[in-house]
């Protein structure tokens, strides 16, 4: 998915408890998959953000030559900027776009 555009706010709103537990039926569940949810994404973020700050990497030994790369700057910004994880995990879940099941559930 990509994230940069997201409609999820950059900061937090208060939310409806009782919307969030809608799918689930469960607020507790809900909040445990907006969790996990959170997590694959700032793991994906975290991964692309070290794939472009890998282009800027020098292998160099030499201290001296630490310097600022406007364009890593930028890129580090960018992603500073986006929307907290949970948050876009939220607009996600509220927009269905969330896959989950209880395997528990499932048995009975």
């Amino acid at each position: 998915m990509d994230y940069k555009k997201t409609k999820a706010p950059g900061s937090t709103v208060p939310r409806d408890l009782h919307e969030l537990e809608k799918g689930t039926g469960n607020i507790y569940e809900s909040i445990m998959i907006l969790s996990k949810r959170a997590n694959q994404i700032s793991a994906e973020l975290k991964e692309e953000l070290n794939q472009k700050l890998q282009e800027f990497a020098s292998y160099t030994d030499n201290l001296e030559e630490v310097f600022e790369n406007r364009e890593q700057i930028e890129i580090s910004r960018f992603y500073e900027r986006l929307p907290k994880p949970t948050l876009i995990a939220y607009e996600e879940m509220k927009d269905d776009q969330i896959y989950f099941r209880n395997p528990a559930k499932d048995r009975k």
